[in-house]
């Protein structure tokens, strides 16, 4: 339906030569908001299922219960663990703190990829797109026309060079909802259930929807999706909205989204209040049904992805900031802060703690379209690039019992060794026959594997964006504008020094692997229909100059 709402909208402005570019953007935003529904019912109860009265194993017996929480674009920079924090420190993460120092924290740990469907695949498979075809994030049909048409009539501020579309790639592009991943892969959902746990999953998917790409054909016996995009509606009495000017997906985002969830693929219903509180009130209820017997939450907050949203308390707490934006995208890192508080407290109060595997990550780095330059820090690039900032996410696992407090991990570790390694403390098999790429990591995190590196390599791809990690070097592959970038990454985990021109061997050797890692592969499931510019070094907001350096990224 939104194919058609927005190539109609297209269509309908052919022959307005004679109006100023913007204003047929206008029109075409315009006319995609003109499609939002106003018939989404309200908040409706959901009776999850419950679990046995009484537990029907003892203690040593019971698996794990395994709760994954997972925040979406959240900078390196944003959490207070790793020395950072919003407004120059004055917005700390004491709960997301809390959760790092009573088990382990990774200190390199990447994300699947720059862009979060792929990220979230290869979190729930342990494998990569060069394995699944999933590589490209799925986006509504026709948004990628709008972005490059939004992103074009704002050139003249921006200063960036134009964004690429492939109109003659369309006809390949499957209808949103089927843009998923295959129903004949196996998730870590269906892996553990074999093991006799309930399944739920709480929040974004991003993976496909229906009977084969949707969480409960994935493995979920329960899933309350997100079902739009909005935090709060835009004119809630306890919002605080903050709109980015300079941003051509956030201006398609306020134009398009509504604010809705739905339950086992039902019909949409409003949420109860603001979403990532909503999400976690339901995670809580949740644990709450499940005591007795073994669980998996798989809670995939929105946060903090824009459109940025806060309520208005968080927001009068956070004070006042630089810009009105930081203030309200810190007031959501709050919210987020807040949610693992609340999921600590509630396994404490139930006593299930101790035998409750916590893991926290993000789907990839904090974006610069949101115009805060230190998101990341100390890290060049964002989220729609494989610069250290784009792909450095924070990953920690608490345990008690299990994973000694105040572990810290230095070997890099990824996003494809969460589901070997959930299925290990479940105490799991794999599937038979599926090659899975991650590995089992629970070893390191107890201490047990010494100075032992999970991987020799570790590989990211998105059509001609090719990047692998060989022990501590990195080479990048950019195919637009055709650069070529290595670092060593034990001396340089910046990446301020390219040594390309100096060690052409070692760029050599890592092309091979990249090469082997490609040919080894599958074709992507559909093609990528946009290549949008990023500014490596500069957040967007600010006028881009001659001397930026550019990276395309293709989906």
């Amino acid at each position: 339906m939104l194919k058609k709402i927005l190539l109609g909208g297209l269509v309908a402005i052919v022959g307005l030569g004679a109006l100023a570019y913007v204003k047929r953007v206008d029109l075409v935003l315009a006319l995609a908001a003109s499609q939002k529904r106003t018939d989404i019912p309200d908040n409706k109860p959901i009776a999850w299922m419950k679990g046995p009265a009484a537990a029907q194993a003892t203690e040593g017996d019971r698996p794990p219960n395994i709760i994954f929480i997972l925040a979406d674009d959240l900078g390196y920079n944003d959490i207070s663990t790793f020395g950072g924090g919003l407004g120059n420190g004055k917005i700390k993460t004491p709960n997301i703190d809390a959760l790092a120092a009573s088990g382990v924290a990774f200190r390199q740990a990447y994300s699947g990829t720059a862009s979060c469907a792929p990220s979230r695949a290869m979190i729930m498979t342990g494998r990569y797109p060069t394995r699944t075809g999933f590589e490209f994030t799925p986006t509504p049909d026709g948004m990628g026309r709008i972005v490059k048409m939004v992103s074009d009539s704002m050139r003249g501020e921006s200063g960036m060079p134009p964004a690429i579309y492939h109109a003659d790639r369309v006809a390949e592009m499957p209808k949103y909802d089927k843009q998923g991943l295959p129903g004949s892969e196996v998730t870590i959902a269906e892996v553990l259930k074999t093991r006799g746990y309930h399944t739920v999953h709480i929040g974004k998917w991003h993976t496909g929807l229906g009977p084969e790409f949707g969480a409960n054909a994935q493995g979920f016996d329960e899933s309350l999706l997100m079902a739009s995009g909005l935090h709060l509606p835009e004119d809630d009495p306890n919002v605080v909205n903050a709109q980015l000017d300079f941003d051509p997906i956030d201006k398609f985002l306020w134009a398009r989204m509504e604010y809705a969830a739905s339950y086992n693929d039902g019909e949409w219903f409003k949420p109860r209040g603001y979403l990532a509180d909503y999400w976690t009130d339901e995670a809580i209820e949740v644990i709450k049904a499940n005591k007795n017997r073994p669980f998996f939450i798989n809670l995939s907050h929105w946060t903090v992805h824009t459109p940025l949203q806060a309520t208005k308390a968080d927001y009068d707490a956070v004070g006042p900031m630089s810009s009105e934006r930081e203030r309200v995208y810190a007031a959501m890192i709050v919210s987020l802060d807040r949610s693992i508080g609340r999921i600590v407290a509630t396994l404490k109060e139930q006593g299930m703690a101790d035998n409750t595997l916590i893991v926290f990550s993000s789907d990839n780095g904090g974006p610069g379209y949101i115009g805060l330059p230190e998101i990341n820090k100390p890290f060049r690039g964002w989220k729609l690039s494989l610069f250290e900032g784009g792909i450095r996410v924070p990953m920690f696992m608490s345990w008690p019992g299990k994973i000694p407090a105040g572990t810290q991990v230095q070997a890099p570790v990824a996003h494809i060794d969460l589901m070997p390694t959930l299925a290990a403390a479940a105490g799991a098999a794999l599937p038979k026959g599926v090659a899975i790429d991650g590995v089992n990591i629970l070893p390191h995190a107890k201490g047990k594997a010494g100075n032992a590196r999970p991987h020799e390599t570790i590989f990211w791809q998105s059509d001609g964006y090719r990047v692998v990690r060989y022990l501590d070097w990195k080479l990048q592959l950019i195919e637009k504008p055709g650069a070529v970038y290595l670092y060593d990454l034990a001396t340089d985990p910046t990446e301020k020094t390219n040594l390309a021109a100096a060690r052409p061997d070692m760029v050599a050797k890592l092309r091979k692997l990249l090469d082997d890692h490609k040919a080894g592969g599958r074709k992507p499931l559909y093609p990528a229909t946009l290549e949008g510019p990023i500014a490596i070094d500069r957040a967007l907001g600010t006028k881009a100059t001659k001397d930026d350096v550019i990276a395309y990224w293709p989906n």
